[in-house]
């Protein structure tokens, strides 16, 4: 990486990322995102050149990492040339073929959420690569140990699938704690008595499987508690969330048996 590292995104991961790059010995050369303040907001924090043009970006970098939104990328991808350079996305859900005919490709998967303003131990991310050669993929390997411990060889099948338990594990998961939140806050409560609980629902599944640690009354088929919950429900669309889970759950309970 003796001609360093281009950024190409400003967003939630990219931030992580540039930190991770930084703090690790990687050089970065420069940030580009669409909008001119997101880029310097970046670059001024990582101490590197900013462009909301990528015309002006250099051309001679080892490594452009595309850490933008998925509707974004083949379009980015299409303009950046460096024709000898490694170009990665860092996407879930898309394949390698966003990159068209550049001879040089891969992805660089951080399993992880990002949050813009809260910095993460990126040694402890499990990292998903995937290269279009053998030799890009253990190039990639190499960048990807530097940052992380846990680093991982995935194909776009399984990156995809990977992709979509995440989005249970923790979107999915997330909205449940907004729900709650407005539930909570309803009977004049705060949020934080209810982070122990989330804590230890968390840490059960260090130990246990998820199937094993399920608990509550849709495991039990209890209807009249059910039944009074709903009652409470004065959203549809959050009453038919509770009972299409409340379902699954006690169908998962029904078959493990």
């Amino acid at each position: 990486m003796n001609n360093g590292i281009v950024l190409i995104g400003a967003g939630n991961l990219a931030t992580n990322l540039g930190y991770a790059f930084m703090q690790n010995g990687l050089p970065l050369r420069a940030v580009y995102s669409r909008t001119k303040t997101s880029a310097s907001l970046l670059g001024n924090r990582l101490n590197v050149p900013a462009t909301d043009r990528l015309e002006d970006l250099p051309e001679d970098a080892d490594l452009y990492v595309y850490a933008v939104k998925d509707d974004a990328l083949e379009s980015l991808a299409t303009r950046m040339h460096a024709p000898q350079a490694l170009h990665v996305h860092t996407a879930g859900s898309i394949s390698l073929q966003v990159f068209g005919d550049k001879p040089r490709c891969g992805v660089l998967y951080p399993l992880q959420t990002f949050s813009r303003d809260r910095h993460v131990a990126f040694h402890n991310i499990p990292v998903f690569v995937e290269g279009n050669t053998p030799e890009v993929t253990q190039c990639l390997r190499a960048v990807a140990e530097e940052i992380s411990t846990r680093v991982y060889e995935a194909d776009s099948v399984q990156r995809a699938r990977l992709h979509l338990a995440a989005v249970f594990a923790c979107n999915f998961a997330n909205r449940m704690y907004a729900i709650a939140d407005d539930l909570i806050r309803g009977a004049g409560l705060p949020f934080d008595v209810l982070l122990p609980l989330i804590d230890e629902t968390a840490a059960k599944v260090h130990e246990l499987a998820p199937a094993e640690a399920q608990t509550g009354p849709a495991v039990r088929y209890d209807r009249k508690v059910m039944d009074r919950h709903k009652a409470m429900l004065s959203d549809e669309d959050i009453r038919f969330l509770y009972e299409m889970v409340s379902e699954n759950i006690h169908r998962a309970a029904q078959n493990k048996q």
